[in-house]
């Protein structure tokens, strides 16, 4: 091949390939699994929610006064991850608001994510903005900030129900903001504020000022678990849609479903799955998705997950992370704190970063432990104490290659090109 480019005879025809053949083609006319992949993300809110009806009517219920010109309750939802809460949330949003056009009301529902917007200003200035004012991100003070909306709010009748998402890691951070928008309908003239939070964490309500409390959870409800019947009637519902006819082999979906109900019933996994699967089976060429697409597609899952949490990584994290894969590399299945400190400890001289204390490095492979990047044991020494067995529960190479995205880490990948070039740990003190 490199003949062929540097000038050898069969360039041209090389060339004229690249020229006449577009890199999509084949990709274009390869066997048609999807015929709308989006059915299976999580933004996406079907027509109809399998197994939520019981939820569905307790919260259409609740809101039911907005169409009447009335205040509804404001609402606390918990259940775990994947069991329903957003999209039953979204589903009857759309729903009232689909009613109160038919009933000439003004009603209106406005969904934010608290993960995303996670400060107390970002949520009224994202508020204010989706109600038509013009509020910058930063700068104002959030007592101007709180009273634009305020404003825009009551500036007809209508009824506005604000949905806080993941509303635990807005709380965690301050609840001034629930506090003013709790109290907000004693100020409005012409308006009403109906608030819904929901949260994976049952005990968030306990960094919530009694007084938030007591204005904010009027209603609640709980949304359990799916199971893998359940989970099965979901993923037939968005398959019907998401696939082209006889692409699906018997045992795929039982099987996704049945993975996810092992995750606390997760419907999100479930989804991710069967989506996941396609996609293998799209990038394979192959005609069919098969139960052995469903199990690369758990591997890849995982390790995406496990990417991105160390991409989100303290920077000391990362270079102790790295120096376990040095360790790993260098053939070492196993070790221990003492081994990976003094890898550690050459990578920050290296680096010029602050070195940290052996004692708080057995933090931070603690908190590696717990996201399950690491596996570590503590095991007995006799006389010379404890310590930890460490071990990487991670693939190598993907989790590398984030380490190295980081700018500040640039360095690292200078160690490691020396690194390959002894035969020992000798430079490392191990």
């Amino acid at each position: 091949m490199v003949k062929l480019l540097k000038g050898g005879e069969g360039t041209h025809h090389v060339l004229g390939w690249l020229i006449m053949r577009n890199i999509f083609e084949s990709l274009i006319t390869s066997p048609k699994i999807f015929r709308n992949r989006d059915v299976l993300r999580h933004s996406y809110t079907p027509d109809y929610l399998p197994h939520r009806k019981e939820q569905i009517e307790s919260l259409a219920s609740i809101l039911v006064p907005a169409l009447k010109g009335e205040t509804p309750s404001n609402v606390f939802i918990y259940g775990k991850t994947g069991t329903g809460k957003t999209a039953t949330v979204k589903f009857v949003g759309n729903q009232l608001e689909a009613m109160g056009r038919k009933l000439n009301v003004h009603c209106y529902v406005h969904y934010l994510n608290c993960e995303l917007i996670d400060t107390q200003y970002r949520v009224l200035a994202t508020l204010a903005k989706v109600l038509g004012r013009n509020v910058p991100m930063t700068g104002w003070p959030t007592d101007q900030v709180y009273e634009e909306v305020r404003r825009a709010i009551d500036s007809r009748d209508q009824t506005i129900v604000i949905v806080l998402d993941e509303i635990d890691k807005l709380v965690k951070k301050g609840d001034e903001v629930l506090y003013n928008l709790s109290r907000i309908n004693g100020e409005l003239e012409r308006a009403r504020v109906s608030i819904i939070g929901i949260s994976n964490d049952l005990k968030f309500k306990n960094f919530l000022d009694p007084r938030v409390l007591s204005s904010l959870s009027e209603e609640e409800l709980i949304f359990p678990p799916y199971n893998a019947e359940q989970l099965q009637d979901i993923l037939e519902q968005r398959a019907e849609l998401a696939f082209y006819e006889g692409v699906l082999d018997d045992d795929v979906i039982p099987y996704c479903a049945a993975l996810a109900a092992q995750e606390h019933g997760d419907a999100r996994k479930a989804l991710d799955l069967l989506r996941v699967s396609g996609e293998i089976a799209e990038k394979e060429n192959a005609d069919r998705i098969t139960r052995d697409h469903v199990k690369k597609a758990v591997k890849k899952i995982e390790t995406d997950h496990v990417v991105e949490a160390v991409r989100t990584l303290p920077t000391q994290s990362k270079v102790l992370l790295f120096g376990m894969i040095i360790l790993t590399e260098s053939g070492m299945r196993k070790f221990t704190t003492g081994e990976v400190y003094a890898v550690y400890r050459s990578l920050c001289r290296k680096l010029n970063i602050d070195c940290l204390t052996q004692r708080r490095v057995s933090d931070l492979i603690a908190e590696l432990d717990m996201l399950g990047i690491i596996n570590s044991i503590v095991i007995s020494k006799g006389r010379y104490g404890r310590t930890r067995e460490i071990k990487l529960d991670v693939p190598i190479e993907p989790i590398k290659q984030t380490l190295l995205e980081d700018y500040r880490l640039e360095a690292l990948s200078v160690v490691e090109r020396s690194m390959r070039s002894v035969t020992s740990l000798e430079a490392f003190e191990v």
